[in-house]
């Protein structure tokens, strides 16, 4: 008896830290989401544009993972699974924006892509460090290291656009790395789509 009520006590704080960490970096993204959005229309970035759809979608994966840190591990596997499609909307937006700006080439403004790609890299900076301990603890809280760690490598992409668009003088660097990111985005969401599936096949 005694033990039971140990291991539920357990896995009622570990949901606790888990729900804790998840509202933090969920405030986080949905800020800089709306500061990047901002700044990527204002400096006409694709590629910084990517990293604000990037927060939003995780800012979304956030909140859903917020809701199955109580559930089952089957209904977590759903919900990662959900995200892994969030993922994929978000790649195909972005090859969308790439497209129209291949038709309707701008010259980006590198002070703008670089001054916020560095603030986001700081914030998803303070979010990795925040997630990083639950990396391995299930399936849910896997899927968001991902998608955090995923922030990390497009924040330093657009970073390194901004300086080739200003050694260049051309848009085309910020093309680049949009699909780059593209690429990475797509690649994420068949791994969270996989580990999901390879979790609700355990399940049934």
């Amino acid at each position: 008896m005694g033990s039971c009520c140990e291991n539920n006590c357990a896995v009622e704080a570990l949901r606790e830290k888990q729900s804790s960490t998840l509202v933090k970096v969920l405030w986080i993204n949905a800020i800089m989401f709306i500061a990047i959005a901002v700044a990527a229309f204002y400096g006409k970035s694709t590629a910084l544009l990517t990293d604000s759809l990037d927060n939003l979608g995780d800012a979304l994966t956030y909140g859903l993972s917020l809701f199955a840190v109580s559930k089952n591990s089957t209904t977590k596997a759903r919900v990662a699974l959900f995200k892994g499609g969030l993922i994929f909307i978000t790649a195909s937006l972005v090859v969308a924006q790439i497209i129209h700006r291949l038709v309707n080439p701008v010259l980006p403004s590198y002070e703008v892509m670089s001054i916020f790609s560095l603030a986001g890299l700081v914030a998803n900076g303070v979010c990795l460090f925040l997630l990083w301990r639950h990396r391995h603890e299930d399936i849910n809280m896997s899927s968001v290291f991902e998608c955090s760690r995923n922030d990390i490598a497009s924040n330093l992409s657009v970073f390194v656009a901004a300086i080739c668009v200003w050694a260049f003088n051309s848009g085309l660097p910020d093309i680049i790395i949009a699909s780059l990111l593209a690429a990475l985005l797509l690649y994420s969401s068949a791994r969270v789509i996989k580990g999901a599936l390879s979790e609700l096949s355990k399940s049934v």
